[in-house]
């Protein structure tokens, strides 16, 4: 390109030995210097303007290309402390890019620019700070080396580890990473401050969850805690915390952050179809609580329609008092009265102390759902 005009500066060659960035004032930019870029493994080349999301109407200038995914520069059309202040830019999956000023110690109220990294973290800059005279000086820095990681449990909803369990989590800076939980349930993944990530576990013979995580941008090391929770496919899982009003099959308000739960777990796994049943506890006639618990159980499902599942993905069954609760590890621990293995059936509830009494019949008063089929609409 024959330009005599237009000033062109500041070359850096990406990792690969694909492009040549520059930056330049020639026709065609958002105003000042913007960045380009050709690529130099084409006979002709090909010139590109890294667009509005790294240009301004400012000076965006002294590109340094520290991997495929992850550009430094500086501007002062972004905003910023003052002068010229560096930037991060990481290409995001959709190909734009996510663009940080990264602050102090690394910027300050002059011009800084000129950046390139070495080993790790550290690595050498240009400034004019701390000159009253605005001359340039060349600076070292190390960054301090963070350690952000974000770690938990795969158990099931009786609180026992996933075995096998698989864990992935997305990140929206292009990353993927994978790990299998580890015997007890347990995993941890390395995190990048600012990123946000989706999170999905799953385990042969139990249902997907997810979760989305960003983590923050504090300069400080951090281990951020998250568990999942699995739902069985091969025996009920209870849904804890759905009320009703007294002796009726209307659901109360502080029901709702369960139901939009099951909602959730719906839409996640959409080729399953479920059964929600209702228990009763031992009060009141067999006709009674077989009628009384099918309502319950119908509420549930009619919510569930409400909120967008399609119906014949959903059954719903009464059961009464006829299927007693067996305790289970996490049962035993919140009711430490009763061990693991106990059959909270009426014998056994008689031999009980009147608070005992009431806390097996609270066990045994319960909504859960049973996966039925896992191919819905699959063919």
């Amino acid at each position: 390109m024959n330009d005599s005009i237009s000033a062109f500066g500041h070359p850096a060659i990406s990792p690969d030995g694909t492009y040549l960035y520059f930056a330049s004032d020639m026709p065609g930019g958002s105003g000042g210097k913007d960045i380009w870029r050709v690529n130099i493994k084409e006979r002709k080349g090909s010139l590109e303007n890294l667009g509005e999301q790294i240009n301004t109407v400012g000076d965006d200038d002294f590109p340094y290309v520290r991997s495929d995914s992850l550009l430094y520069f500086s501007s002062n059309g972004h905003p910023g402390l003052g002068g010229l202040d560096f930037f991060r830019a990481t290409l995001q999956p959709d190909g734009s890019w996510k663009v940080e000023n990264m602050g102090m110690p690394m910027n300050s109220c002059a011009d800084d620019f000129g950046i390139t990294y070495g080993q790790g973290e550290s690595g050498f800059l240009s400034s004019n700070r701390g000159d009253a005279r605005g001359y340039d000086h060349i600076y070292s820095f190390v960054l301090p080396d963070l350690k952000i990681t974000i770690s938990g449990y795969v158990l099931d909803k009786d609180e026992e580890p996933v075995p096998n369990a698989v864990i992935r989590i997305v990140g929206d800076d292009g990353t993927i990473q994978k790990e299998v939980a580890r015997t007890d349930g347990s995993f941890k993944f390395p995190l990048q401050r600012g990123v946000s990530y989706v999170m999905m576990a799953g385990a042969k013979g139990y249902l997907n969850a997810k979760q989305e995580f960003t983590a923050d941008n504090a300069e400080e090391d951090a281990d951020y805690a998250i568990d999942f929770i699995l739902s069985s496919i091969n025996k009920p899982n209870v849904i804890d915390n759905i009320y009703y009003d007294f002796d009726k099959a209307t659901l109360r308000p502080e029901s709702k952050a369960a139901l939009d739960s099951l909602v959730n777990i719906l839409k996640e796994n959409p080729n399953i179809t479920i059964e929600m049943a209702s228990h009763t506890d031992r009060w009141g006639t067999d006709a009674y609580n077989l009628d009384l618990s099918h309502r319950r159980a119908k509420s549930v499902v009619d919510y569930l329609i409400a909120a967008g599942i399609t119906e014949d993905r959903l059954q719903y069954q009464g059961y009464g008092e006829s299927r007693p609760k067996r305790v289970t590890k996490r049962i035993a621990r919140l009711f430490p009265q009763f061990k693991e293995g106990d059959l909270l059936d009426e014998k056994f509830i008689e031999t009980l102390s009147d608070e005992d009494q009431e806390a097996a019949d609270q066990v045994n008063r319960r909504t859960e759902f049973q996966v039925l089929s896992v191919d819905y609409q699959m063919y």
